[in-house]
């Protein structure tokens, strides 16, 4: 199993601000309140797409938002909702909070949604506020905030092709070659810690390959960080065994690694190969190749020759291994992680804390919620605001903990001076 990460941020649509108004007709001139409610902001979701297989998308597009709802109006017209945001990923992908260990969930089917961002609801009109002892209210709701937050994306993914062989064996340069990633190349042993992801295409075949770090003998006691580089393999469902043309000796490697793979699982050892001899732009490389395909030749095994520098031969050994792979059985990622549901309904349960600063800050789903939508610019809005906060006991909680005049009490993002 391997892992392609990535974060985004993404922002839900603010609702629109519900209307304020009073009909203002010829032969009617105290008509009743007829402001309209305001549009829901746009929401945001993942949807699982059969057709990707990585996040590299996400490279460079990693800020998402919906659109805003919009206010309402008079004569009671509703304001129009916000447009839904649909965010493709690949099938296996899971999202959650950066900060949080616990996901929000998990694409397994193609068209499958998941919400990661609610819009704000929209403000309800003064018309919505008319009652038998208010008949004309002068105030209105303001659209609920959208949500905004950071995830981060986890695909899990079964690569279709582990390129393996020696250190400096080139797979990470052949990787470069076929695919868009950008492995770190260097010429040395372990410049690859761990397992790098391409998606490479050949006639119009796509096909995940995994460069896997270079194995060295003792590789299956746990030498060289062996023991962690073999499990990545287990998962691949066809190998390509990359030899270094420049070696001394690339039969003897072509051995070794495959007894290292032996000696870690039978398995393993049975699993499908081809084999590439790479550096053919190298002086005599040509001649060592001659040489390599007539011994393998003898035991069954196909050789192809390239050159991960030139790009020679390349083509051929897709071609190859795309043929292959037809022929195999493909492995889905089955496990589900289990996911809490989210609970349906809002919290109306709150918590009164005290600050570092002396002001007190009240914690509540539902209460800040309704302090971001109050009109603070209206005193029957905030006169509203002061009833719910006495019917809810979060007025008698402030006085309990110690809340004096002047204090100042938090709510979301909203500040007010007790009073």
């Amino acid at each position: 199993m391997f892992f392609d990460e990535a974060t985004i941020s993404v922002r839900s649509g603010n609702g629109g601000a519900g209307c304020l108004s009073f009909r203002r007709e010829k032969y009617v001139p105290y008509g009743g309140p007829d402001g309209g409610n305001g549009g829901r902001g746009g929401s945001i979701y993942l949807r699982g797409n059969a057709r990707l297989n990585t996040l590299i998308a996400f490279a460079r597009t990693k800020r998402f938002a919906a659109s805003d709802g919009s206010a309402g109006l008079g004569q009671r017209k509703q304001g129009a909702d916000g447009d839904d945001l649909y965010i493709d990923v690949p099938l296996g992908t899971v999202a959650a909070e950066v900060d949080s260990p616990t996901p929000l969930g998990e694409l397994l089917q193609d068209g499958q949604l998941l919400l990661v961002a609610k819009g704000g609801r929209g403000g309800r009109g003064n018309a919505v506020f008319k009652s038998s002892t208010r008949q004309t209210p002068k105030f209105a709701e303001r659209g609920e905030p959208g949500e905004e937050l950071v995830l981060r994306l986890e695909l899990r993914l079964v690569a279709d092709v582990g390129l393996v062989g020696k250190p400096n064996a080139g797979k990470s340069s052949l990787l470069a070659r076929i695919s868009a990633a950008r492995p770190k190349i260097a010429d040395y042993p372990f410049t690859t810690l761990e397992p790098n992801l391409g998606v490479a295409t050949i006639d119009e075949r796509a096909m995940v390959v995994a460069d896997i770090p270079g194995l060295i003998e003792g590789s299956h006691t746990g030498a060289g960080l062996g023991i962690k580089f073999l499990r990545h393999i287990e998962r691949t469902r066809l190998l390509v065994h990359l030899l270094d043309g420049a070696s001394a000796d690339p039969l003897g490697d072509y051995a070794a690694i495959n007894e290292e793979l032996r000696l870690h699982s039978a398995a393993l050892a049975e699993k499908p190969q081809i084999v590439a001899l790479n550096k053919l732009d190298l002086t005599g490389v040509r001649e060592t190749y001659t040489r390599i395909k007539a011994t393998l030749k003898k035991r069954g095994l196909s050789v192809y020759a390239i050159s991960a520098v030139t790009g020679e031969g390349v083509t051929e050994l897709l071609r190859a291994v795309a043929d292959r792979l037809e022929e195999m059985p493909r492995e889905v990622v089955t496990e589900q992680i289990l996911i809490p549901l989210k609970p349906e309904r809002e919290s109306k349960t709150f918590e009164v804390v005290q600050e570092g600063d002396g002001g007190y800050r009240v914690i509540g789903e539902e209460i800040e919620r309704l302090a971001a939508m109050t009109d603070w610019s209206s005193d029957e809005g905030m006169e509203r605001f002061e009833r719910i906060m006495n019917a809810r006991g979060i007025s008698a909680s402030l006085e309990e903990a110690g809340v004096q005049f002047g204090d100042i009490v938090r709510l979301g993002a909203i500040e007010l001076e007790w009073r």
